[in-house]
């Protein structure tokens, strides 16, 4: 068979912000991300990063470079000269497909099999990231409450997707909220009474807990586990576990009500699951004796930290359970079933909505783990650029998180050690994939000559047991892109 065409193809151009939004600059305390829009209200006006710990720079030094709109743009010609030797590398399996864009124009540059849905593993997150800034907004807090229940005594906890909430102030995330405070919310709002017993509503989500095409050890492999509305640290058995791989519990949802009950006094053998009576009417909550709460009546509310910062964790982390709960975020804003279906139907809603290319896009979930997801170069090309649009700045949350060559996230230890890689260092910003035969990379990369392009590379057809070799295949192709003119 011939191999798909290379060259320019013609696209729809949008338009794009220079990459000032890009700018990343090491100081004194950390990573400091410099990015459009009313980031301050998004935040509440916290930072936007966690202070970094370790060793002082005695000064700034530079770490993405701020693109040249002057620059010239690469030509067809010269990405194929640089390109072509280095997509046949046979590290990379029997199947490659790419896109390369320029950031500023928005024309495709490259493509070869650009347009070909291919499995995208983790590189699925950054469509999770632009369909949930654009459903919900970068503001959005998700929402977990207690109710009054329907006996005396009782108090149902009401999960509504917070997958970072903790028990207390030692919980895995950073500024998540906590049951400890919901508790101290419930106890005031009962005025003493002490509750009974416990009802775990996690009934806002529906549908399978695991996800259609997930490989059978996901649900136990630590890097994924059940879904449900509620839950505790990612539903992590031990909240001190370290990034990556983690022990998963199996039923969230109960773990999460015993930790309740434990704070409010109730014993554990008194939790079980339900769903909270619907909220009384004014006439009803006012013929409540005094000290007593009608069902249905809220007791409490805690939120989870603004979603522009679970976007920025689960693409810096490829945080597989913070993604799916993202995806529901999707599926509710959209009035869809918060299930894996729902999700899946509601993302490529936005994506319509949003007037990307959808020619050849299957999804089965948000986070990757799903090998019946299909996603083409081209879309994630045309998403990043999105992304960067002065139109959009909600959506240019997607580049706090994104890993930078040779210095964080996933690809910390990559650009570099691999020859032939050097040049993305500190320059290629970029999501990686990884399943057993996928590996994908899609991010954005500043050439020799300053101009900002985008690009996605996917390949779903590699040997099994080479994962290194086809990483380091990967990273050739991004830092040729930024090793050259190309022109």
């Amino acid at each position: 068979m011939a191999p798909p065409p290379v060259g320019p193809a013609p696209r729809r151009r949008l338009p794009l912000v220079l990459a000032a939004a890009l700018v990343f600059v090491l100081v004194a305390v950390g990573l400091v991300v410099t990015r459009p829009g009313p980031v301050g209200r998004w935040l509440g006006d916290a930072p936007t990063t966690p202070a970094a710990t370790g060793a002082v720079e005695s000064a700034p030094v530079a770490v993405l470079a701020a693109a040249d709109a002057g620059a010239p743009s690469p030509s067809a010609d010269g990405l194929r000269a640089a390109l072509e030797p280095l997509v046949a590398d046979t590290a990379l399996g029997g199947r490659v497909n790419l896109a390369v864009a320029d950031a500023l124009t928005g024309e495709m540059l490259f493509d070869r099999g650009g347009g070909e849905g291919t499995v995208p593993a983790s590189v699925t997150k950054l469509l999770t990231a632009v369909t949930v800034l654009t459903a919900r907004g970068p503001g959005h807090r998700i929402p977990t409450r207690a109710v009054a229940g329907a006996q005396p005594g009782e108090v149902v906890l009401i999960g509504g997707g917070d997958p970072t909430l903790a028990a207390d102030a030692k919980g895995f995330y950073p500024g998540a909220a906590s049951l400890t405070n919901l508790a101290d919310q419930v106890r005031t709002a009962l005025g003493g009474a002490a509750p009974t017993s416990i009802v775990v509503d996690s009934s806002r989500y529906s549908g399978p807990v695991y996800g259609p095409g997930w490989d059978d050890d996901i649900p136990t492999g630590g890097f994924g586990g059940a879904i449900t509305a509620l839950m505790l640290d990612g539903a992590r058995n031990n909240p001190k576990a370290g990034r990556g791989w983690a022990e998963r519990v199996a039923e969230p949802d109960l773990v999460a009500g015993r930790a309740f009950a434990k704070l409010l006094g109730v014993p554990a053998d008194a939790v079980r699951k339900g769903t909270a009576p619907p909220a009384p009417t004014e006439a009803a909550a006012a013929t409540e004796p005094a000290g007593s709460r009608a069902p249905g009546t809220e007791l409490g509310a805690v939120h989870s930290p603004p979603l522009i910062r679970l976007v920025d964790i689960m693409i810096s982390e490829s945080d597989n359970i913070v993604a799916e709960a993202l995806a529901r975020q999707v599926a509710l804003a959209r009035d869809r079933p918060a299930s894996f279906v729902g999700a899946a139907a509601a993302m490529a809603d936005v994506v319509s909505e949003l007037a990307l290319p959808a020619d050849g896009l299957v999804l089965a979930d948000g986070s990757g783990l799903s090998r019946n997801n299909l996603i083409s170069p081209v879309l994630l090309t045309e998403l990043l650029a999105l992304a960067a649009s002065p139109d959009r700045p909600e959506l240019a949350a997607i580049f706090g998180g994104l890993p930078v060559g040779g210095w964080s996230g996933t690809l910390r230890d990559r650009y570099g050690a691999a020859p032939g890689t050097a040049a993305g260092a500190g320059v290629v910003r970029a999501k990686t994939g990884t399943l057993t035969r996928v590996h994908a990379i899609a991010g954005v990369v500043t050439t020799a000559d300053g101009r900002l392009l985008t690009f996605a590379v996917l390949t779903d057809d590699v040997p099994p047991d080479g994962m290194e070799p086809a990483r380091a295949a990967l990273d050739r192709i991004a830092a040729a892109l930024a090793g050259c003119g190309c022109r």
